[in-house]
């Protein structure tokens, strides 16, 4: 699943890439698939996006904005999988569940694995989409200060029990984040899944809140993580400290085995020697 970062990079790329093309034809899914969500029939999508152009594209959170100008927003969001620009002469995917055919005759689709929304919104009514509507802060944001992580997570600890993890991954409480990079974070700040928000003291607060902060950025100056892909089908540069590939073996830091558990409807990768 594409997480803060890959949302970042493909907005990027779209802007140096997509920004200016018109549009020929526009097309839903040939391959059905049960979670992704559509707000439009597949005539009313190809009329609506015939003739447009793409304009700046933007991220936040876990979703991504692209004008087709004039009028309305392809909005891509909760999803994993590629979004890929294809070159003139390329080979179109046996399958995709959205599809974008420009004039100079490259074009650029979208395939999800699990699910993920494809919906397009007249300009400004994408803001009033449930998950985009009220989001909070995100990392990459100058609003995210460590002013505001604290009193988020003092805010949180009067309303319910929270854990570590669920600060990080539950109700996008920091929008963007989810269970993969999570895992770096985590170790970064020394903190096991299970700690409670309530028993953070302030010297881990300012941790968790600065292995947010250098965990982001390292994963967007890279690309991504090295298991997602980009607008060009290019793999990200970043590899996890803590994944599936680290489980069984020494930490980095004090050699004891690194653990998986499973916890909050994901894997957790840890090591009992540093996080506590």
């Amino acid at each position: 699943m594409f997480e803060l970062p890959e949302f970042v990079t493909l907005a990027k790329q779209i802007n140096h890439t997509l920004k200016g093309k018109t549009i020929r034809s526009g097309h839903l899914g040939n391959t059905p698939h049960r979670f992704v969500w559509y707000n439009r029939s597949h005539e009313e999508f190809e009329r609506l996006t015939a003739g447009k152009t793409i304009g700046e594209a933007w991220s936040k959170g876990r979703w991504l904005f692209i004008p087709v100008e004039p009028g309305y927003v392809l909005l891509l969001g909760e999803c994993g999988g590629k979004v890929l620009y294809h070159p003139p002469g390329s080979k179109l995917p046996k399958k995709y569940h959205l599809y974008l055919i420009f004039d100079d005759d490259s074009f650029f689709t979208v395939t999800t694995q699990m699910w993920g929304a494809m919906e397009l919104y007249e300009k400004g009514e994408e803001q009033s989409r449930q998950y985009v509507q009220g989001m909070r802060t995100t990392p990459v944001e100058p609003e995210f200060t460590f002013d505001y992580f604290s009193t988020l997570v003092d805010d949180l600890v009067t309303e319910k029990k929270q854990s570590v993890k669920g600060l990080l991954t539950q109700d996008q409480t920091i929008p963007g984040l989810g269970n993969a990079i999570a895992q770096d974070i985590m170790f970064r700040a020394s903190l096991h899944p299970k700690h409670s928000i309530a028993d953070l003291s302030k010297v881990q607060k300012r941790e968790l809140y600065d292995a947010i902060l250098s965990t982001v950025i390292e994963v967007m100056e890279q690309g991504g993580r090295y298991d997602e892909f980009d607008l060009y089908n290019n793999r990200g540069g970043y590899v996890r400290l803590m994944d599936k590939n680290a489980a069984g073996n020494p930490c980095p830091e004090c050699g004891i085995v690194i653990e998986k558990m499973q916890y909050l409807g994901g894997a957790c990768y840890i090591c009992p020697g540093c996080q506590v």
